[in-house]
């Protein structure tokens, strides 16, 4: 299975210490070169950093068609534009992300996708989490991670929580 990550799935999982849920889940995570400087040189000392650099199952690959992530760049940020035209090229089966205009292209160029919650309602679902509410919590809580609240109660309930 080729998997390709934005950078915030990746994050978040790290902030509340379940980054290794997405090698259990997938084996391998692809990452575009501009997620890795977004996790690993900009956010350097913060969660993820040190694991994206040394994990072996998390590989960066470089896009090829450059023009494409310039193209794809002018409405999203350049961590969205690559990995969603490497998700492209490799022919994923999986793009993680999380940002709205992102999934969006992502939608509209005919690729499947999850985020976040979706991570862990699969993490559920295989037996890796326990239960997912305390993890959407700590993530709303230490990460920043924004959801409404009917959304909220839709995932716990598709969690059986």
């Amino acid at each position: 299975m080729i998997v390709v990550s934005n950078a915030s799935p990746i994050i978040g999982l790290a902030v509340v210490g379940h980054l290794d849920l997405l090698r259990h889940l997938y084996g391998k995570v692809v990452i575009p070169p501009a997620v890795f400087r977004e996790i690993s040189v900009t956010g350097a000392g913060q969660p993820g950093a040190q694991e994206v650099r040394s994990s072996h199952w998390i590989e960066t690959r470089r896009v090829t068609d450059e023009s494409q992530c310039v193209s794809l760049g002018m409405e999203l940020g350049r961590g969205e534009a690559e990995a969603i035209i490497l998700a492209l090229e490799l022919k994923a089966d999986l793009l993680l992300m999380d940002e709205r205009r992102g999934r969006m292209a992502a939608s509209r160029l005919g690729l499947k996708f999850i985020g976040l919650v979706g991570v862990l309602l699969e993490a559920k679902h295989s037996g890796l989490l326990p239960a997912v509410k305390p993890v959407l919590d700590d993530l709303m809580e230490r990460a920043g991670f924004r959801i409404s609240g009917q959304l909220y109660h839709r995932v716990l309930q598709a969690a059986g929580e």
